[in-house]
């Protein structure tokens, strides 16, 4: 990736911090993205949502994909991810019905991150 380890923020919206089905693999590519400093906006399902991973697949008129894993991640779980991959929630808020977290970036988060 172009300026890897130098951007100052990455932004998952539409909780796009579940592609995949796995948050702290996500998490620890954007970490690693992330210059001194830097941070991760991330749209998280609301408070009480819990956290959890389920198949889907995308339809658009009549073509139907295939299945893939996707994670969600609430706003009261957004904490316990970022702690296992060394980060931290440095805010939560809700906008408009949908919320919110800012993660840290600290040093050496992404080299700890899901392990």
């Amino acid at each position: 990736m172009p300026g890897a380890g130098r951007w100052r923020t990455v932004l998952l919206a539409d909780g796009n911090i579940g592609i995949g089905g796995d948050p702290a693999a996500l998490l620890r590519r954007v970490l690693g993205l992330l210059g001194p400093g830097g941070r991760v906006l991330a749209e998280v399902d609301p408070p009480g949502a819990g956290t959890r991973t389920e198949p889907l697949r995308l339809r658009s008129g009549r073509a139907v994909g295939e299945w893939f894993p996707w994670a969600h991640v609430s706003a009261d779980g957004a904490g316990a991810l970022a702690a296992a991959c060394g980060a931290a929630v440095t805010e939560r808020w809700e906008e408009a019905g949908r919320w919110f977290v800012t993660l840290n970036s600290p040093s050496a988060a992404a080299d700890r991150c899901g392990g």
